[in-house]
């Protein structure tokens, strides 16, 4: 009696361990930590876009001081660009075309807004191009 407890004990053990392991390699929690990083960098982007809703004219007039042509349309593309994009990474749409779109676009912002050389090494541009760094890995 003593012995079959035993070696029941031992089964059951191993069929623990393979339980844990198909839960390891399951499809669903392969997914998780993607799906939690899609949503975490495109907060990014959406609080990024929404932030530009309440005081338009102040980010078409900084756009206007770094010189770009077209600051109205650069606004409307940004926005656009901000919240579609997070949106679209949120939901999973098309992950890969939506990441290059939005990794070109904060390039594209790191070099026009946020470029140390241009603003003479200004702390508050190289904190901003330092932020901007992580999201182009």
């Amino acid at each position: 009696m003593v012995a079959a407890d035993f070696k029941g004990n031992q089964y059951s053990h191993i069929a623990t361990a393979r339980q844990t392991e198909d839960l390891a390699s399951s499809a669903t929690v392969q997914a998780v930590p993607p799906a939690i990083g899609s949503i975490l960098i495109s907060l990014i982007f959406l609080l990024s876009g929404f932030s530009k809703f309440p005081a338009p004219a102040m980010t078409i007039g900084y756009i206007e001081s770094v010189g770009l042509p077209f600051p109205t349309l650069a606004y409307g593309a940004a926005l656009a660009v901000e919240l579609i994009g997070g949106v679209a990474l949120v939901l999973g749409y098309q992950t890969r075309l939506v990441s290059a779109g939005l990794a070109v676009f904060s390039v594209a912002t790191a070099v026009s807004f946020h470029n140390v050389i241009a603003f003479g090494g200004a702390p508050a541009s190289e904190a901003a191009l330092l932020c901007q760094v992580p999201l182009q890995a």
